[in-house]
């Protein structure tokens, strides 16, 4: 079973799809931490995705490898993020004995 050839504008229908989704899930889930992490990263993947779809179907004359490189960056500011907000979340917890985002609205200094 053939399922046809994957063009451009196929790989950005995904990425704008699951851009979407992480946008929305930004915008419905106010209160778990977690899946706020969670979204922000599918969005950054959205991107990604994005990158090398646009690198692939460049022409053989234009440098091909300048998305590609992006998403390494991005890769790594993610992994960061990624640390450092998890360990935040552990020092709130520990503080706080919640993770919910409703419930942390005040800061001390």
């Amino acid at each position: 079973m053939s399922l046809g050839v994957l063009s451009l504008g196929h790989f950005l229908t995904l990425g704008g799809i699951l851009f979407a989704l992480s946008v929305i899930g930004i915008f419905l889930n106010r209160r778990n931490l977690i899946v706020l992490l969670m979204a922000i990263e599918l969005m950054l993947l959205a991107v990604n995705m994005n990158f090398v779809a646009f690198s692939h179907y460049l022409p053989m004359e234009a440098d091909r490898m300048g998305g590609q490189v992006f998403v390494f960056f991005i890769l790594t500011v993610a992994a960061a993020e990624s640390a450092i907000g998890l360990a935040i979340l552990v020092v709130l917890f520990r503080n706080r004995a919640t993770i919910a985002v409703d419930q942390l609205d005040t800061l001390k200094g």
